[in-house]
């Protein structure tokens, strides 16, 4: 490494936040410019330990001491060849990943980690500047077609994988715009939707076709998908949403939380929506229920609008401030995390259980609530929970999100005419990738369940090197394993 000492020189710094009254106003990221010469600096912490875990808590494997030592070196170039022979998308990464790399740092046994999320964002901006991420276009055609189904993160890394290989890729969406999850499920003042379109326009300079408004199983045929391509690539995400089918469920004012993400993110980039199907936050008392990174997004997105009051419920237990016994380092630690929308405004509100939902005149007007106590049972082997006397309460509410995950792959259409097997979640079922239809393969929360953006690019990259070794017999394309700069230990 560059600066042995980097470590004991300089802290942990990261971008400031803008002002809450100022960026409640827009949509636009939250985080003012950060000097790149304080980004070399936070490059230099890297501190040359004897064995990186920071390569096993990322799912993409990305060689980060490589690139830090890069970066302090101020090698842009090679920072960037470095990631990107891991990681098709840093531009993503470097902003909405929760960065499982910097929880396995070996400096953050006894210090604050290395700001790897930070220095990957900064890696990739500093490319498209200076040039160095541009089109590549492969060497050699293979003549095989390849059609990958859904936008997303995974379907977009399996397509650019699988170009960069010389098959002729084909992403099929069925809605509007490229981008899935990460272009209606993701609100801009986390990733502003500019990113997608300037990697989509690299792609299609590289050769990717996107056909959009192309709903496989509908309005595109799935037995003229079969005949047409030599393989196709399911990339459709997780797309059902868990609901809560309690009293009240079909009062007005309560949805699904990408209902209302999906919305917001439409009004944003400036499409028209039917007034008669807004739906707005503004001045209104809004419950947010479940507290992951879904209803983060919610809150944020609520706290735009102009809402009276926001209140967040969690089913599970308040976790410690710090890391939990139960996760040692490097393990992905247990704690309390909160969010830039969190500081925004919002009541934070654990172990509590959504007995019912209580209206007037058809539409939601508040919420019951019980507060509840895990504890773990013996005889079921697990933690269960009671309700605690006296603690039923309701609450005001009139717009209810229900951010609670979600169950599964639609299956009806798709799914069920390709004939795809399913496993017991409901998720397509595939051995290393392949399902039971040997030219058809899965990838990202279709096939894993609904997880991580930097998973579904792990998840795109290994099928298509799966479908490419299926193809020709053999694959040069990188794995998580087998990156041209990947160390082994």
């Amino acid at each position: 490494m560059g600066d042995l000492k980097g470590f004991l020189n300089y802290t942990r710094e990261l971008p400031k936040s803008r002002a809450v009254e100022d960026r409640l106003k827009d949509y636009k990221e939250i985080y003012e410019e950060f000097p790149i010469e304080k980004t070399n600096k936070q490059a230099s912490r890297c501190m040359d330990c004897g064995v990186p875990f920071c390569h096993n808590g990322c799912p993409l494997g990305n060689i980060i001491p490589e690139f830090n030592d890069a970066v302090h070196e101020e090698d842009w170039e090679s920072a960037y060849k470095i990631l990107s022979s891991t990681n098709n998308f840093p531009e993503f990464t470097g902003r909405i990943c929760p960065a499982p790399c910097e929880a396995s740092c070996v400096l953050g046994i006894n210090q604050p980690p290395v700001a790897i999320e930070h220095i990957e964002k900064t890696i990739i901006e500093e490319a498209f500047k200076k040039g160095y991420a541009k089109p590549t276009l492969p060497n050699n055609k293979t003549g095989k077609k390849i059609a990958v189904i859904g936008s997303g993160p995974a379907g977009l890394a399996a397509a650019a994988q699988l170009n960069k290989a010389g098959h002729l890729v084909t992403v099929f969406e069925r809605k509007d715009k490229i981008g899935g999850l990460l272009r209606y499920g993701i609100p801009d003042f986390k990733l502003e939707k500019w990113t997608i379109d300037r990697r989509v326009a690299l792609m299609e300079a590289e050769g990717v076709i996107f056909k959009m408004n192309a709903n496989v199983g509908e309005n595109i045929s799935t037995a003229e998908l079969k005949k047409e391509y030599d393989a196709i690539v399911l990339c459709g995400g997780s797309t059902i949403p868990r609901d809560l089918p309690i009293e009240g469920r079909d009062l007005s004012g309560i949805y699904p939380a990408m209902d209302f993400l999906e919305q917001s993110n439409r009004r944003v980039s400036g499409q028209r929506i039917d007034e008669d199907k807004e739906i707005m936050a503004t001045d209104k008392h809004v419950v947010v229920i479940g507290g992951g990174d879904t209803g983060s997004d919610c809150v944020g997105t609520s706290n735009r609008h102009g809402a009276k009051s926001i209140t967040q419920i969690e089913l599970m237990g308040k976790p410690p401030v710090g890391r939990a016994e139960s996760t040692p380092w490097p393990n992905w630690p247990m704690m309390l995390r909160t969010s830039s929308s969190h500081e925004e405004g919002c009541e934070r509100k654990w172990s509590i259980s959504t007995k019912r939902f209580v209206g007037k005149d058809g539409n939601v007007t508040g919420i019951e609530l019980t507060d509840i106590e895990w504890r773990f049972s013996k005889s079921k082997g697990r933690n269960v929970f009671k309700e605690v006397e006296g603690s039923t309460r309701i609450i005001p509410c009139d717009l209810a999100l229900l951010a609670i995950g979600f169950l599964h792959p639609q299956k009806k259409g798709m799914l069920e005419q390709l004939g795809v097997e399913l496993d017991e979640r409901g998720n397509v079922k595939a051995d290393n990738y392949q399902t039971s239809t040997p030219n058809i393969f899965a990838a990202g929360d279709m096939r894993r369940g609904q997880s991580l953006v930097v998973w579904a690019i792990s998840e795109g990259r290994e099928a298509a090197r799966k479908v490419d070794l299926y193809l020709m017999g053999e694959s040069k394309l990188e794995g998580k394993k087998h990156s041209q700069f990947q160390l082994e230990f």
